[in-house]
């Protein structure tokens, strides 16, 4: 099988890269860049991509690949960060911009030579997106400069004998004009890949990679019933077929009737579901605890506890299986990326796991990848396309303390949100939607008497990848059918607010 190997040095877009080049239709894996120089050679790629990274390569302790990495005779395309460490390791001079000018960040008007394989049948010049406050002043022998913009002239360069590529902005972000054909000309004109990876591929080579793993041994999945942990029961199904046993944890922290929906909906499939009533539990470990951090971390470890339990009860289970996913790693601090918050699935984990490793076959995976794996081995389409729910729960959606007085309010007022937006259809045009029950109380009026209770924030977002999302414009008659419903059928409720903030600034989740 044809790949590209993504070297991840810590930049805010590096997603985006494996996202772009996975939709020309070939397979990449993205190697943080300690990665031992054995390994990424193992990986026998076809091409390599240097990501950004917000260190400057002339600093000591920044991070570097081994030159020799050069020799292999793989193309190359380094991208700002990366750019940067290739003219910097292959005899090229980086250097701090020396003035503010130099500096180049956001939108940035840049000229193209048409001649270079990267920009081939691209407009001679446009938009890009740049994000650099170092300068290439000088560029390594045998590369030539292919793009500049009017403060820099080093925009871009290229070695085309040895197809070695670098360009100081982003072309995986949606700002710069061209990007995603500049990827694939450096996937098809330079690496000349066939672009015959599809998610089919995907699968084949996930279940024999998880038969290889587990072998005879036994697997225990964590399994919430959305979108991700159901296909990554599907998959481990048809793995390793009775050696998994799926475990529903019940933390008393659902949306309305939803435990009784996955237990009816998961008990139809041949494997051993097993679900556990952890309502008391979890809610004596999160009482009094109002930091969003440490609600992640609680609830997460409190799920590894409830499983080793109930791998006790199993028998001798080897491996515990997470439907992880590729954003819940970025944001949760992959390499040296920035923590966004700990999802309770990865950075939530505690230090000692009592299982022989952890299985994530689906951590590489975006989430319209998932669903497009879910499709392909099977599941039910109410299954695939359901809306995302965290894994921690209404924990994350209510602000400050949890007790369940909060989560039984927050139940109710959530389940006539969507129902009412599944009344006129609207939930088929969001990718995520529900309520948030904050920690601010306002004074308000019922029935001629003073109230003094709590604010429902109604959030709902548009997104393809979960990593960028803008919020939706539902029409305000649907949203004053939900805040009057909810104000009348809710008590302890007295105002509602819709979220108008997108990803980034905010995060889809409050929490």
């Amino acid at each position: 099988m044809e790949k590209i190997l993504i070297i991840d040095f810590g930049g805010q877009y590096n997603q985006l890269i494996a996202r772009r080049v996975r939709e020309c239709g070939v397979y990449c894996e993205v190697k943080p860049w300690t990665t031992p120089l054995t390994q990424l050679k193992a990986f026998n790629p076809i091409g390599m991509i240097f990501t950004g990274g917000p260190q400057s390569v002339y600093l000591e302790g920044s991070p570097q690949v081994d030159p020799a990495i050069f020799t292999w005779g793989v193309p190359i395309l380094g991208i700002c960060y990366g750019c940067q460490l290739m003219a910097h390791l292959l005899g090229g001079q980086v250097t701090p911009a020396q003035d503010d000018s130099a500096r180049e960040y956001g939108k940035t008007l840049t000229h193209y030579d048409t001649g270079c394989k990267l920009f081939r049948d691209l407009p001679s010049e446009g938009v890009s997106w740049m994000s650099h406050g170092d300068y290439m002043a000088r560029v390594p022998k045998g590369f030539s400069l292919t793009a500049r913009s009017g403060t820099c002239p080093s925009v871009a360069i290229a070695d085309e004998r040895r197809g070695f590529y670098g360009v100081q902005f982003h072309p995986e972000v949606d700002h710069t004009q061209g990007g995603v054909d500049m990827i694939r000309n450096f996937l098809f004109e330079v690496c000349r890949a066939k672009g015959d990876w599809t998610m089919g591929d995907y699968k084949k080579t996930a279940i024999a990679n998880l038969r290889q793993k587990i072998g005879p041994g036994k697997v225990l999945l964590a399994l919430s019933g959305g979108v991700d942990s159901s296909v990554a029961a599907a998959l481990l199904a048809e793995a390793v077929g009775p050696q998994l046993t799926c475990v529903f944890v019940d933390h008393g922290l659902m949306r309305l009737n939803e435990g009784n929906e996955v237990e009816e909906a998961f008990s139809k499939w041949n494997i051993n579901f097993v679900r556990v009533d952890a309502e008391t539990r979890f809610l004596l470990k999160l009482a009094g605890v109002d930091e969003p951090e440490r609600k992640r971390k609680i609830i997460g470890e409190e799920f590894i506890r409830v499983f080793e339990e109930e791998a006790k009860k199993v028998g001798a289970v080897d491996f515990l299986a997470q439907g992880t996913i590729y954003p819940d790693v970025i944001e949760s601090g992959a390499g040296e990326a920035a923590v966004i918050k700990s999802h309770h699935n990865v950075g939530g984990l505690p230090d000692y796991v009592d299982f022989q490793e952890i299985i994530e076959p689906l951590r590489m995976l975006f989430k319209d990848e998932v669903r497009q794996l879910g499709r392909e081995l099977g599941l039910p389409e109410y299954l695939v396309s359901r809306q995302p729910f965290p894994g921690p729960g209404l924990a994350i959606r209510i602000i400050g303390d949890i007790t369940k007085e909060k989560a039984d309010t927050l139940r109710q007022a959530d389940f006539i949100f969507r129902e009412e937006m599944s009344k006129v259809g609207e939930d088929k045009n969001l990718n995520q939607y529900f309520a948030v029950l904050t920690n601010t109380r306002s004074v308000g009026v019922m029935g001629d008497g003073r109230t003094y209770d709590y604010t429902l924030a109604l959030r709902a977002v548009t997104t393809s990848d979960f990593m960028t999302a803008d919020w939706a414009r539902i029409p305000y008659n649907l949203l004053d059918r939900v805040s009057t419903r909810i104000v009348n059928e809710v008590k302890g409720i007295n105002r509602i607010v819709y979220d108008i903030t997108s990803k980034p600034p905010a995060t889809i989740e409050w929490e």
